[in-house]
């Protein structure tokens, strides 16, 4: 775009922002724009247009522009957001509206602004005054009925980065045609600076906006500690080291371990602070390499036995477990998928059914271990599959529950938990009292979490799951992209590696399951049993592929020998769509 197009874009949008910082921050941008190519590739990006708003709300870079996360942006989207509300929520008004957020840059100033404006337009806020785990939110929303929620946070993104994340009358995250009636209502919008947005205190002395109930966390507690399975056994005393990663969920983490009796938990200094900047990591999300290394320093210096890790809002969980016997002390890293593994196999196996008439329920996303689903099978549990996202999870849940089912528990491979009802949506704090809980009762069995892992295997069998980023940069990298999944559907291999190609879903059709809806999603399944996945990514131009792989243990094989097996099949499987996927370049 010109320059000069791109400079009245700019006068525009500076007429119609509140916030003098980013008013003053475009202005120099745009100073720069004439003298430097840098400047103006950043002022193209800024007016590429407007930041979608979808099923996970919003999500961008801090700063001035419609392509950035600021106060424009979001009195926009608060506006339309209470629109549809009061048009489509049965008796909204009434109702309330749960408004939290995280300690990220600027999270306090926007969470006011969503307050302030939804309660100008006529709906009752309930506001948490000080950063708070977006689980927190969540269970409010179901707690008091709430018409909505939102939250202010950008979750495991870096610290450049905020969202604005949408709770619906359900207490689940929206899906579709939700986030479409709200992004068309955005485009309705008046300019940000002429969005209502009264004084907060006028509001409260309005009874407009109130606090939080003083009760919320005692009753998130009361609600974590009904989750246990053996709420008195196991070995209490193991040492645990828990750190989230300069985030919000340090004191309530530490709280319900608390609660449920373990008395060696140990937060890692440098990161139980909320600090925005998250200066001891380069990347606030503890999938990633390095994120965790500060916890395994402490957790080896005390020899703990277990490191639990929740992002900085708390909706995710890591865990790590000390190798026995082994010198230096070294730690074990458990992947989402075992992870997820191991508290469903937990659930199922011990935790007595509640007699619902239809029996119990689990769920895992397309991408994540399909191991879950054999050891349902064995324990008469339903299995389902949703696409990925824990809002798919949340809503199909609610409705298996209508149906007659006990939702027991849901789990996504990207560190994503939701044990029942009790939060709509993926839990890193009730998540980490159950995996400490089991790390507890494994250990007074004489196991251990990896020991405990093996005899899943031996019984299901030995899966291994890995994944591979294949990104396009450039001006071109979105069509590229989509040529790519264009050539997967339309010319499918036949093989990969030495493997037959026996079935692809193509859940772009909306015929893969009923109910499901669509998606460009493509499942490759295997002769073998394995699966590869292959989607492209909503935010980036990259697609993702993900490979699960099981083999059987056979009588009297040794187990390392399966789980070598299963690394080679998943190597094989990656080199041929490696190759696969470079030939569509051609």
């Amino acid at each position: 775009m010109p320059l000069d197009d791109l400079r009245a874009l700019a006068e525009r949008w500076m007429a119609g922002d509140p916030d003098p910082s980013t008013r003053d921050e475009l202005r120099s941008v745009l100073a720069r724009a004439t003298l430097s190519a840098e400047a103006l590739a950043d002022l193209q990006d800024r007016f590429a247009g407007p930041l979608a708003f979808g099923t996970a709300g919003l999500r961008g870079v801090l700063g001035a522009g419609p392509n950035r996360m600021n106060r424009a942006v979001v009195a926009r989207a608060s506006w339309a957001l209470a629109r549809v509300l009061l048009e489509t929520v049965p008796r909204a008004a009434e109702r309330c509206v749960v408004v939290g957020g995280d300690a990220r840059r600027m999270s306090h100033e926007l969470t006011e602004d969503v307050a302030a404006i939804l309660a100008a337009a006529g709906l009752r806020v309930v506001l948490f005054g000080s950063p708070v785990p977006t689980p927190l939110v969540g269970f409010m929303v179901k707690r008091l009925g709430a018409a909505a929620g939102v939250v202010v946070t950008a979750s495991h993104n870096p610290p450049e980065y905020n969202g604005y994340k949408v709770y619906w009358a359900d207490a689940a995250q929206i899906v579709p045609p939700v986030d479409a009636a709200i992004a068309a209502a955005i485009e309705q919008a008046p300019a940000a600076r002429d969005v209502e947005r009264p004084p907060l205190d006028a509001l409260r002395a309005a009874g407009r906006i109130v606090d939080a109930p003083a009760d919320a966390e005692g009753a998130y507690l009361n609600a974590i500690r009904g989750l246990a399975v053996h709420p008195k056994d196991g070995d209490r005393a193991l040492g645990i080291v828990y750190t989230p990663l300069h985030g919000v969920g340090d004191r309530l983490a530490r709280r319900a371990l608390a609660d449920a009796g373990f008395v060696d938990v140990y937060s890692v200094p440098e990161q139980r602070e909320p600090d925005g900047a998250f200066p001891t990591v380069a990347f606030p999300n503890p999938e990633e390499p390095g994120a965790m290394d500060l916890a395994m320093h402490h957790a080896g210096a005390r020899r703990a036995d277990l490191i639990l890790a929740n992002d900085p809002d708390a909706d995710r969980l890591a865990v790590a477990a000390i190798v026995p016997g082994k010198h230096p002390i070294a730690f074990r890293s458990f992947t989402g998928n075992e992870v997820g593994v191991l508290l469903g196999h937990y659930l199922m196996s011990e935790r007595p059914p509640s007699g619902a008439p239809r029996g119990r329920a689990v769920l895992a996303t397309i991408v994540s271990s399909p191991l879950l689903g054999r050891i349902a099978a064995d324990f008469g549990v339903y299995y389902e599959e949703t696409l990925t996202g824990f809002k798919w999870i949340a809503n199909r849940a609610i409705a298996l529950e209508n149906e007659g089912y006990e939702f027991l528990f849901g789990f996504e491979e990207a560190l994503g938990y939701c044990v029942g009802s009790a939060v709509r949506d993926k839990d890193g704090i009730s998540a980490a009292v159950l995996a400490a809980e089991l790390a507890a009762v494994v250990r007074a069995r004489g196991g251990t979490l990896e020991a405990q892992l093996g005899a899943i295997g031996r019984r299901w069998g030995v899966s291994r799951s890995a994944q591979l980023n294949v990104t396009r940069p450039g001006a071109t990298g979105p069509a590229e992209i989509a040529a790519l999944m264009d050539r997967l559907r339309t010319k499918p291999p036949s093989h990969l590696a030495s493997d037959p190609v026996v079935s692809v879903a193509d859940y772009a059709t909306g015929l893969v399951r009923a109910g499901l809806p669509k998606s460009n999603v493509l499942a490759f399944h295997l002769a073998s049993g394995a699966r590869v996945v292959a989607r492209p990514s909503g935010t980036e131009p990259k697609a993702k592929v993900y490979f699960d792989v099981s083999e059987r243990v056979a009588p009297g094989e040794p187990f390392e020998a399966a789980k070598e097996r299963a690394c080679r099949a998943i190597e094989a499987l990656k080199s041929a769509v490696a190759v696969e996927l470079e030939a569509s370049r051609g």
